[in-house]
């Protein structure tokens, strides 16, 4: 009788007993979602844009831009690791800089973060944002080819992650960050990632100076089919790149996804068709640069935008970034060696601008109408977001390429340019002729 009136009072005054909450549960299907498209991101920058780069340069510096996105690749790992994620993502600072609270992966643990992804792993999301830091600065190599030593190229790009790339990353993407408060909308990275390295690829180019022969002797790219293959693994890779950034298996990703190739597509395309118009024939190379811009484009936008407004955005991108290429390149005669800022910043900026102008609710709740949805306040927060981050990025990289010049040197002599930085930098050659 006792034990029947335990089990009647306790069930009497369960609903008032309080339990503590656990973690939030690590959802399975997300998780391997977002650790898939994590080794998709990784493997844009080696090998994708290292085979890109590679092919377009000349065959004394095949192996010279290769081992620069694989060394971007380790030296960005342990710095993320170390300090740049907490930088980033980290407890805020007056809306500018993560905390020192996450230094060494301190507290960032196999538990969700319901700030940032309540999901998935903690260290997953790290990593996820980990290759995002990694080829930011691999980009900014084809700006300055052929022509800087390897020793100024680690110091560039350990200070450039760290003073450029992680605040402006908190700006956008972290919890207090200026920039997400505004409501500017980077779905998966057109101002972090492409603003960034493009204004920065400008800086460097004027920095740096033309290379030895610039508009006087050839310079063809010397193995077309290497750079095709780098676009190819860039395109792939680009689907964890942007339906990676929903974090999670679910309809926003499949949205990315399916955006993200359409608008590859068209930019393909419409490069292709300005190119055949203006020169008289198509050709491979401008093909692959037209996806490649039409990729840049759909970045910021991915997850905001249907289906008929990315083939929009993607004709355009194709067009204006080849005109940036073709056009404002030669008229200005900076030698920004393979199109960094041409197709990385101009692409970036027309992305952004068309977020502003294509994003809708009815896509995802969690962004905002853009103009042609009813909000005309939108489009002005993007202009906000391209000029802050195009601003601090190529001033703070003209800074760093002064201070590494005047220390240890930025560029190579003469004699070693002519020979070429397979030789000169690394004893190695690209091939056995």
């Amino acid at each position: 009788m006792k034990s029947i009136i335990y089990a009647i009072a306790i069930l009497l005054f369960l609903p008032f007993v309080a339990f503590a909450e656990g973690p939030p549960a690590v959802d399975t299907g997300d998780t391997a979602w977002v650790l898939i498209s994590t080794a998709f991101v990784f493997l844009m920058t080696a090998p994708g844009l290292a085979l890109f780069y590679a092919g377009m340069v000349r065959r004394k510096n095949v192996l010279g831009t290769i081992m620069q996105s694989f060394a971007v690749l380790c030296v960005v790992s342990i710095q993320w690791v170390l300090l740049g994620y907490s930088l980033a993502f980290g407890p805020d600072n007056w809306g500018l800089i993560g905390g020192l609270e996450w230094v060494g992966l301190s507290g960032v643990g196999q538990e969700p973060n319901a700030d940032y992804a309540a999901t998935i792993p903690h260290q997953a999301f790290m990593i996820f944002q980990m290759m995002f830091a990694v080829i930011t600065p691999a980009l900014i190599t084809g700006a300055f080819a052929e022509r800087m030593k390897f020793s100024a190229f680690i110091i560039f790009t350990l200070l450039w992650t760290t003073i450029v790339y992680d605040p402006l990353a908190h700006w956008v993407w972290g919890v207090g960050g200026w920039l997400r408060e505004l409501g500017a909308l980077d779905f998966a990275g057109g101002t972090v990632v492409h603003i960034s390295s493009g204004a920065a690829a400008l800086a460097t180019a004027l920095v740096v100076g033309r290379r030895k022969g610039y508009k006087t002797d050839v310079m063809m790219p010397h193995n077309l089919p290497l750079t095709v293959l780098g676009a190819g693994l860039l395109w792939f890779g680009w689907f964890g790149f942007n339906a990676g950034s929903a974090l999670g298996a679910n309809g926003l990703a499949a949205t990315a996804f399916l955006v993200t190739n359409t608008a590859a597509a068209a930019a393909a395309l419409s490069w292709m068709g300005a190119e055949w118009l203006h020169r008289g024939k198509p050709t491979m190379l401008g093909l692959a640069s037209g996806l490649v811009a039409g990729l840049v484009a759909i970045t910021p936008a991915a997850g905001f935008v249907g289906p008929v407004s990315s083939i929009i955005l993607g004709l355009a991108a194709g067009v204006v970034c080849y005109a940036a290429v073709s056009y404002i390149k030669p008229l200005l005669g900076y030698d920004d060696s393979l199109d960094a800022f041409g197709i990385h910043g101009v692409g970036g900026i027309w992305g952004a601008i068309a977020t502003g102008l294509f994003a809708t609710t009815a896509v995802n709740a969690a962004g905002a109408d853009g103009l042609f949805f009813g909000n005309s306040e939108l489009i002005l927060k993007q202009f906000i977001a391209i000029g802050a981050s195009a601003a601090y990025s190529f001033l703070v990289t003209f800074g760093i390429l002064k201070v590494i010049d005047w220390t240890v040197g930025l560029r190579v002599c003469d004699e070693d340019e002519l020979r070429g930085l397979d030789i000169t930098q690394h004893s190695e050659s690209g091939y056995s002729l």
